[in-house]
């Protein structure tokens, strides 16, 4: 690998928008370290793209993993900076708030957030807060969501994880400014990508004695429906590029399917409205 050749490292590659990033960085000239958790989705990622990618093992929640794989990349990097970071691994964990076993809560925020920070340490310094190395001070690119903005019923945990990783970010991008390290952030709704395929593996039965479990069945349906018919995981991926290599990016972005409706609107209307419009369609408001 070339020195002047720009480097990312992209966690959650194997599939959706991890593997959409990946092959459009590719496309567009850079070399990517990216993150998988199997050797076999490795290969398949060597065999699709070429010498353009670097697989690295990465498991967000072993942080042996993410240090061998900090390790790996600086050994290649020989001495210069790393030119992006896109923390885009995550899972979305569903359930009622007052209900959800609370070992499935921690395992969502261990994915999402601790995970999204073991990571930034890692590679933190090959962004440039190692001043020794050589080259331009890399960007974040942070993975949220629309729900990272405005929470919904039953995604309480995945909601708070998305909140936490915006409210990181906000801090991190004004620490991180003595090294001249931005930080992004992608905020997108519906996307097209096996994490809302997985909409179906909801199990509402454990909750069917609870006031929740007709609105389950709702948002799961709804879920199951909308994922298909979300933005293209591309779509997202070509933001990215652009964050990663545009002069002056935003600090956040929305890529949200049918925008008006699901961005705009709940934003500009009173939230008890909102409240009761969602709690209307599933079924949860008191009798």
């Amino acid at each position: 690998m070339s020195p002047s050749t720009p480097s990312a490292v992209v966690t959650g590659a194997s599939t959706g928008i991890g593997h959409a990033c990946t092959t459009l960085l590719a496309e567009k000239g850079w070399h990517v370290f990216a993150g998988v958790r199997k050797d076999a989705d490795g290969e398949r990622l060597s065999a699709e793209l070429g010498d353009s990618v670097t697989p690295v093992l990465i498991d967000v929640t072993k942080p042996e993993t993410v240090e061998s794989a900090a390790k790996q990349v600086r050994e290649a990097l020989a001495g210069h900076t790393l030119r992006g970071l896109v923390n885009n691994a995550g899972v979305a964990v569903a359930g009622p708030m007052l209900n959800i076993p609370i070992e499935e809560f921690e395992y969502q925020m261990n994915v999402n957030v601790t995970g999204v920070v073991r990571v930034t340490q890692a590679f933190g310094p090959l962004l440039g807060s190692d001043e020794d190395l050589a080259g331009e001070p890399g960007r974040i690119v942070m993975m949220s969501s629309v729900a990272g903005e405005m929470g919904a019923p039953f995604l309480g945990p995945y909601a708070a994880s998305k909140h936490a990783v915006e409210g990181l970010s906000k801090s991190l991008r004004r620490e991180l400014m003595v090294f001249g390290i931005d930080v992004i952030v992608l905020g997108p709704g519906a996307i097209a990508t096996p994490i809302w395929e997985k909409a179906e593996d909801i199990d509402p039965e454990p909750y069917k004695t609870t006031a929740f479990y007709d609105g389950l069945l709702r948002i799961r349906d709804y879920m199951t429906k909308t994922g298909p018919e979300g933005f293209p995981p591309s779509k997202v991926a070509d933001r990215v590029f652009r964050a990663l290599s545009e002069t002056n990016p935003r600090f956040r972005y929305a890529i949200v399917p049918q925008r008006l409706m699901n961005w705009s609107l709940p934003r500009i209307l009173p939230e008890k409205m909102v409240n009761n419009i969602m709690a209307k369609r599933l079924g949860l408001l008191r009798r």
